[in-house]
């Protein structure tokens, strides 16, 4: 019996290690060389077939001259900026061929990288000549759609393999690129010259050419917003480049009154590249000398009434002062293979969306009304979003690496990116805090033009941290900024920072009817969103698209996919919905369809209808609407 206890008693590592099997690991080698800050020897040689848009291929032919002989290692861009992630397409490149001096050179992709190729270089030191294509996406759910028959976008990190152990700073290219016939190109890249439907431009360093994507098509038209800056459109159809006087003098503001409050200018010339597709994907991509911006086909046909898109530019064109020039830290790298770190996404990303919003507001893009409006909603989607009882804002900027941007079932529970939005009302609280603070003598746009304003015209990077930021705001208005952003971002809070809300006189409510904002969204969504009645959104024939984590909905058993097929024993119709719910009758009986079962369900609601709005309650305070005002 004692044997027996013994026995029991025993460690069972030790029983495992005995009776299985234990193999051990094996030791993984970076054969990788870090990058160098030396320059690279050559330039390298970069030409751009894109003339095949029917099947969506960019055929690549580059050509690195006077190779050394040995193992050269080419590496595809993985982390890629402004994305925040390793999201480099390496799954579209195929048909991979190197040779020298007209003789087939094998190569073999790397066991732990898959981004990198080893390449055995002949001796003589050849040039290099490498082909491939880029098999760009023809259905949605392969990725984004950048080719039509009338308009294809290029950016150049796709169609590029550059040798490791170089800044990218340090890698000279000369690209060029092949349009279909009769198609116009815009971009920040200056040419060199022309022949043809082949565009050679001047040498850049790689992460400049990278920097400096394009769009191209049938129908094209620029505007000069400035003697610095173009508006450059590609359209689907000629008939949608028509823009309006209201509008192009909106989008010129978006320049004035930029300039007036960074102070200073960070590129030679800007583009904004605007794509106007319902064909190709949309699309918002910061640049230092240009962005990408792809919206609807009826932005200016539909100006005064389609709103959701009048933040783009302006959020976009702040990103040249903020995120490109000054950098976070850990997000800048050497290469496009180092990982990026997205520790201060909350200044990178949330402080550009405070201020695209405030110079939409004071550039006209929106009005005042409807910019307190987007802050409604906004207020409304944090105060109500149950992941921040488990999750700080801060862990939510390592999202575009967990979530790669891909669709989630619990938004409001799991948090995505949130550093975007609550990062507007983080950095609103702060505006409002120093204008409290000095009386009206400073505000956030003392800390733009201190932080952002510097080295007029120059168009590299300079780096900062956690701790710049909190010394500049001290520089701005003395005050524990330390705390206050430990507050708001590194401890889990019930509410979201709405005080700048409060300070500025106003206080986030809920009536029956919703704003115009509200209806425009929900409008270009294709959908209803009853996210603060019913506590869902339903998309097109009654499928319902999010679910408010733990509220009504979530608590009866609905989920997204499901399809609502009737209420009250009717088929389903949206305005009958909104009727019942308005009616306050109780309890509402839902048929729902979720695959192939049926269920019927009661939501017991009667406090009708409810949107997001502002309500000001103090008519003297004035931070908030003073913020929106145009600067003189």
């Amino acid at each position: 019996m004692r044997y027996l206890a013994a026995w029991l008693f025993a460690s069972p590592f030790a029983l495992f290690a005995i009776s299985n099997s234990a193999p051990k690991p094996i030791e993984i080698t970076d054969t990788i060389p870090a990058a160098q800050d030396i320059a690279y020897p050559t330039s390298i040689q970069l030409s751009v077939d894109a003339t095949d848009v029917v099947h969506g291929i960019f055929k690549v032919l580059e050509v690195i001259p006077q190779v050394k002989v040995g193992d050269l290692i080419l590496l595809y861009p993985k982390w890629l900026p402004g994305k925040h992630s390793p999201s480099g397409p390496i799954s579209k490149l195929a048909g991979l061929k190197i040779s020298a001096n007209g003789v087939k050179i094998s190569w073999k992709r790397d066991p732990v990288d898959v981004y990198a190729f080893h390449v055995d270089v002949p001796p003589g030191n050849p040039d290099l000549v490498i082909e491939f294509q880029y098999l760009t996406p023809t259905v949605i759910n392969q990725g984004r759609i950048v080719t039509t028959d009338a308009m294809l976008n290029l950016q150049w990190e796709a169609v590029v393999l550059y040798p490791a152990g170089y800044f990218v700073r340090q890698i000279p290219v000369t690209a060029s690129v092949t349009l279909p016939d009769k198609w116009k190109i815009l971009t920040a890249l200056e040419a060199e010259s022309s022949a043809g439907a082949t565009i050679h431009y001047k040498t850049k360093p790689l992460d400049v050419l990278v920097d400096s994507p394009a769009m191209a098509g049938l129908y094209t038209k620029h505007f000069e917003l400035s003697n610095d800056v173009t508006l450059g459109i590609v359209a689907d159809q000629e008939r949608n480049l028509v823009i309006s006087n209201d509008a192009l003098k909106a989008h010129k503001n978006i320049v004035t009154q930029a300039v007036k409050l960074f102070g200073a200018q960070h590129y030679d010339h800007y583009t904004f590249l605007l794509a106007l597709s319902d064909r190709q994907s949309g699309i918002g991509l910061e640049h230092h000398r240009s962005s990408e911006n792809g919206v609807d086909s009826h932005y200016f046909n539909s100006w005064k009434t389609d709103l959701g898109s009048h933040e783009l530019l302006s959020h976009e064109f702040t990103h040249s002062w903020n995120g490109k020039f000054r950098r976070p830290e850990d997000l800048w790298t050497p290469d496009y293979k180092v990982p990026m770190q997205g520790s201060l996404l909350w200044v990178y990303e949330g402080q550009t969306q405070f201020w695209g919003w405030v110079l939409a507001c004071r550039s006209g893009m929106l009005s005042h009304q409807d910019s307190i409006d987007a802050l409604a909603l906004t207020a409304a989607i944090y105060e109500n979003r149950k992941g921040r009882l488990w999750r700080p804002l801060i862990d939510t900027t390592n999202d575009p690496v967990i979530a790669q941007r891909a669709p989630q079932a619990w938004t409001s529970f799991q948090r995505s990116e949130d550093y975007y939005s609550e990062g507007l009302l983080l950095w609103l609280d702060a505006d409002s805090l120093i204008r409290s603070l000095s009386l009206g003598k400073h505000s956030m746009d003392d800390f733009a033009k201190r932080f952002f304003g510097i080295k007029d015209r120059d168009y590299g990077e300079v780096t900062y941290t956690r701790q710049d930021i909190i010394t500049t705001l001290n520089q701005v208005q003395p005050y524990d900024w330390a705390k206050f952003l430990h507050e708001r971002l590194d401890v889990i809070t019930e509410h979201a920072p709405l005080d700048g809300i409060k300070r500025g006189g106003y206080k986030l409510v809920y009536t029956q009817t919703p704003t115009k904002l509200f209806k425009s969204i929900e409008l270009k969504r294709g959908g209803t969103d009853l996210s603060y009645s019913l506590g869902f959104n339903i998309g097109k024939e009654g499928v319902i698209t999010s679910v408010v984590w733990d509220g009504l909905a979530f608590n009866a058993g609905l989920s997204v996919g499901t399809t609502l097929v009737a209420v009250n024993s009717r088929a389903f119709d949206v305005a009958e919905l909104k009727e019942i719910i308005s009616s306050k009758k109780s309890p509402i009986e839902l048929l729902v369809r979720t695959g192939s079962i049926y269920r019927t369900i009661q939501i017991n609601y009667t406090e009708g209808l409810r949107y997001p709005h502002l309500e000001k309650l103090d008519p003297k305070a004035s931070s908030l609407d003073d913020l929106l005002n145009p600067k003189p």
